[in-house]
């Protein structure tokens, strides 16, 4: 590890490297054919100072990666292509091998058990409004019929409206129940305007927060008090989902008596 001028620790080429997905010895002898147009193993032992043993096996993974390219003639002759090629050709490999894991991660993830619902059962707490507002996305992106949220303006305009608006495209059935709306409601967005209790503005009037129910499938709550780290309970158990779509009943009830009374 080297240092620079203000004395932060700045990583070597060779450790830079290694994050590439090179071995020590792999990046010396990548470094060592750099200094020369061309080298024999022999001379790549001298330049590099890997042990002589492990230079040949070294060299032909470098060839096999194509960051160094081998003379057929006797003695072989190694040359490593320049800088900008072969870093360029090291992350190609990493993208390509990112892109090949996350399909087959992937594929496990989707075809995960049905008839096990043990894990559906849980209830996950999530803190802090990355790792919340990440799970909700991933529920909303994933969402086939209907969506129901209850929760404060502020939130819905500043974090959820956007994902929303993707559910639309994709004829997702959205209601809202919120405390006001500011603008034009976009079409295919059922929106009910519901007083908040009282006392709550001693909670702060956009505390933020929010109840959403996917596909009466998953729910979310999140809890966003003033001064408060976020946190959110999130589950697929049946009988969070019913405690939850009852008191969306209740909503919609009390929506009715007020339309039959007016």
């Amino acid at each position: 590890m080297v240092m620079n001028e203000s004395g932060d620790s700045v990583q070597s080429p060779a450790e830079a490297l290694k994050s590439l997905g090179l071995t020590k010895y792999e990046a010396l002898v990548y470094i060592g054919l750099l200094r020369v147009n061309e080298a024999t193993a022999t001379e790549v032992h001298e330049i590099s100072g890997v042990p002589r043993a492990s230079v040949y096996p070294v060299l032909d993974r470098l060839v096999q990666r194509d960051i160094v390219s081998v003379s057929h003639t006797s003695p072989r002759r190694f040359c490593a292509f320049p800088p900008e090629d072969g870093v360029k050709r090291l992350m190609h490999r990493i993208e390509d091998q990112a892109e090949y894991v996350t399909g087959a991660l992937q594929e496990i993830y989707t075809e995960r058990s049905e008839v096990d619902r043990g894990a559906q059962d849980l209830i996950w707490t999530i803190y802090g409004t990355e790792n919340i507002m990440s799970r909700l996305a991933e529920a909303l992106t994933h969402a086939e019929e209907e969506v129901w949220i209850l929760s404060c303006w502020k939130m819905i305009e500043k974090s959820i409206l956007p994902m929303l608006m993707e559910g639309i495209e994709r004829n997702v059935r959205i209601e809202i129940a919120t405390d006001r709306w500011e603008g034009d409601v976009p079409p295919g967005l059922v929106v009910r305007i519901k007083k908040p209790p009282k006392g709550h503005d001693r909670f702060g009037r956009d505390a933020g927060g929010g109840l959403f129910l996917i596909d009466q499938h998953k729910v979310m709550a999140i809890v966003n008090a003033m001064g408060e780290k976020p946190t959110a309970l999130y589950s697929e158990s049946d009988g969070f989902l019913k405690l939850f779509m009852q008191f969306w009943n209740i909503i919609e009830r009390v929506e009715d008596k007020k339309d039959k009374y007016q």
